[in-house]
């Protein structure tokens, strides 16, 4: 089948704190060929893997993985806020075979998407609903966190779906690589207001969502300017991931322990289990037949991010 990937990081602080103009640039330019490409492949329908930064997901009830028969943008950061194009019918199908697969997997008729889904279908597409989109949520903040592996099995029943629709389909994976912004944790939370947050904070006001946004921007002041707690990133972690993703090397992707995620390249690292996934996606769609390459990488401390871009095309 034809099919085609894009594996891109995400950052909810552009535009608000960026790094010297030249790297913006580059940045945009690098998105530019990207979305350029995704408009000459016209796909059919798009299966986008994406973390929530508990925006949409909150700990009354945490899956580890879900998949949206409908879908709404909260608009948070610069993303628009509004539907997405889900084919209801699709995603039920879809639904019905990663079950059967053996995947545990939660689904939502109302689900609710931040900039890490919001952002990547903008960039790439140039709007939330211009394509078919089935949103295929992972647990990457919350833990317990799923292991790599259990991201490779997602992606490859979801791939394998896809293959027997015959679509032309687009796979996204969005996620950060290295970084490590600050997401509260249950485990040290002690605040009575911040723990109401993190298990039920659905459509907050507008003065609540730009305290958020303030605090995220002094972290990442903070962070560039070297007197942060926060996890510092890891060119050479990125690196290799990327590296293995592209090779599709299972057995060292499938050996990588949670914690080791995390004192290697910080909590929110487990983001790249959207691009384990997707490229998992794409080599069951594809059987196997399809070539990757990475397009980018930058350590960008202004967006407190490890930024990445891998591609994939079917042969």
């Amino acid at each position: 089948m034809r099919a085609l990937l894009q594996c891109l990081s995400h950052t909810p602080l552009k535009g608000y704190y960026d790094p010297e103009a030249t790297v913006v640039q580059e940045v945009a330019g690098m998105v530019a060929n990207l979305r350029r490409e995704v408009e000459a492949f016209d796909p059919e329908v798009i299966y986008l893997f994406w973390p929530d930064h508990l925006n949409g997901f909150f700990l009354d009830t945490m899956p580890q993985f879900c998949i949206g028969m409908a879908a709404e943008s909260v608009g948070d950061y610069q993303t628009s806020a509004g539907p997405l194009n889900v084919p209801r019918e699709l995603a039920e199908a879809c639904a019905r075979a990663v079950v059967d697969a053996e995947i545990d997997l939660g689904f939502s008729y109302r689900m609710q998407v931040d900039h890490g889904c919001a952002q990547p279908l903008e960039e790439l597409t140039g709007a939330l609903a211009r394509y078919p989109v089935v949103p295929i949520f992972i647990n990457s903040v919350a833990p317990p966190v799923v292991k790599m592996r259990r991201a490779r099995l997602l992606g490859e029943a979801v791939g394998r779906f896809a293959r027997a629709r015959g679509q032309r389909a687009l796979f996204i994976g969005s996620g950060g690589l290295s970084h490590n912004p600050p997401v509260p944790q249950m485990a040290t939370a002690t605040d009575p207001a911040v723990i109401e947050r993190l298990i039920n904070n659905r459509n907050p006001s507008k003065e609540a969502r730009d305290a958020r946004q303030a605090r995220t921007i002094a972290a990442a002041e903070a962070f560039t300017a070297g007197t942060s707690t926060l996890h510092p990133l890891n060119a050479e972690w990125d690196r290799r991931l990327m590296s293995q993703l592209a090779a599709r090397d299972w057995r060292a992707l499938d050996a990588y322990r949670n914690e080791d995620i995390t004192a290697d390249a910080g909590g929110s690292a487990h983001e790249a289990k959207t691009w384990v996934a997707a490229v998992a996606a794409m080599d069951a769609a594809c059987a196997g037949a399809w070539q990757a390459e990475a397009r980018y990488y930058r350590e960008i401390p202004e967006w407190i991010a490890g930024f990445g871009a891998l591609t994939g095309r079917s042969d």
